[in-house]
């Protein structure tokens, strides 16, 4: 047994500890090296690393703890590549909800002189995260309350969320999870509350999906994402596996040939992807996404609506058909969540309303996802639809299609 946990537990230099062992941004596990093939970097990313790390190997870029080793993590930081408006630069020394990490891959794709950059918007920080508005909260999803353990929320009756993680590769600024995510800062894997979740999750024959989250489970060793997913699996009555994740976007280089064999042992496995610009959707994300899909891993978007972001209809429907081109199937629109200074970030739910009544009929229904709304105070996911049924006459229900035309269904 104690040989087992050795194996299991490595820690991130790639010993084995019987100690808890720290997330890998502050060390390199040794069977994970130069596994990744070279993917040489998009236009924009080789300029950005030419004028920002020059020098750097593509074997060390397309490393993903190289990545996470070198992220930006200040304003300081920021300003030597960015070009900091007075609102951003006014952040710093601030108290915000969440700090700053920014991996050097998609600080790359971030416009250097322009402010209102839609990716730049939603990792960089400004004042207006400062702002408390009506209606926020710090936990507005009420997942404390469906916590039955440390790291588990149950709120539906089959399935269950597993926090198995506080660190993300980058740090979106309406971050839902503002509240738990990177607040303990030495950033330590807790292994009895892990156990203890794995437990519970025997002990209840009622759970068949379990959603792997966070933080980011992608941002943990292979070997602790074997852990997991090797308990799970094990569990006769747990059906499927869920992970949901954002490193596909900024750490596509996390996405290895090592960590698809692992993977791979576990099906049915699903993954959760959160997208949110079709700017994200760049070589080595279409790469890292076509190595899922061909590791035979379904995968869903789940993209935050968030105002002069991607509130437009052909923002969204420019992202979806290059999300179906590398199998990646839009799933969720989520209106965005009421944390705490999060005003500037959402928008009326009519615009969400508006989105969907421009894409359906208008592409292919795959293109379409669920616009929902997580509900504050716990009530969960409730979807939304524009108005499709008018109402009934003497000859059955009325309909509304997508250009407005008005048909007759004997109902």
């Amino acid at each position: 047994m104690k040989a087992l946990k050795k194996n299991v537990w490595a820690s991130a230099s790639g010993e084995a500890d019987d100690q808890e062992p720290p997330l890998p941004y502050g060390g390199i596990v040794q069977a994970e090296v130069n596994l990744q093939q070279p993917c040489p970097p998009n236009q924009v990313t080789q300029a950005f690393i030419t004028n920002r790390f020059p020098g750097t190997s593509q074997a060390d870029w397309n490393n993903w703890h190289w990545q996470l080793r070198n992220s930006f993590k200040s304003i300081k930081d920021l300003s030597t590549f960015l070009h900091l408006s007075q609102d951003e630069l006014a952040v710093a020394g601030q108290n915000t909800n969440l700090p700053i990490r920014i991996t050097p891959y998609y600080a790359s794709l971030l416009s250097k002189f322009n402010p209102d950059h839609p990716l730049r918007k939603t990792v960089v920080p400004v004042m207006d995260e400062l702002i408390m508005s009506k209606g926020e909260a710090e936990d507005p999803l009420c997942e404390t309350h469906d916590s039955v353990a440390k790291c588990l929320v149950h709120r539906y009756p089959d399935r269950l969320l597993f926090l198995v993680t506080d660190f993300c590769s980058a740090y979106c600024r309406y971050c839902t999870r503002s509240h738990m995510v990177a607040k303990d800062k030495n950033h330590i894997i807790k292994r009895n509350d892990w156990l203890q979740a794995i437990n519970y999750i025997k002990n209840h024959t009622e759970i068949r999906d379990v959603i792997l989250s966070g933080g980011d489970p992608l941002t943990l060793p292979d070997c602790h994402i074997e852990f997991l997913l090797s308990q799970l699996r094990a569990i006769p009555h747990v059906e499927i596996i869920r992970i949901g994740t954002k490193v596909p976007a900024v750490l596509p280089q996390r996405i290895t040939p090592a960590l698809l064999r692992i993977l791979k042992k576990y099906h049915p496995l699903y993954m959760s992807i959160h997208f949110t610009h079709p700017d994200e959707i760049t070589p080595e994300v279409k790469k890292a996404c076509n190595m899922l899909a061909d590791a035979g891993i379904p995968m869903g978007s789940q993209t935050v609506l968030l105002k002069d972001v991607n509130d437009d209809v052909p923002t969204f429907k420019k992202l979806f058909h290059e999300l179906l081109k590398v199998r990646v199937r839009p799933y969720y629109i989520y209106q965005c969540d009421p944390i705490p200074g999060s005003g500037h970030f959402r928008t009326p739910v009519e615009k969400g309303l508006e989105i969907i009544q421009g894409l359906r009929g208008f592409t292919s229904g795959y293109a379409v996802p669920h616009y929902v709304i997580d509900a504050p105070g716990g009530g969960g996911k409730i979807p939304l639809l524009p108005e499709y049924v008018i109402g009934r006459n003497d000859n059955g229900l009325v309909l509304r299609n997508f250009e407005g035309n008005e048909y007759v269904y004997p109902d």
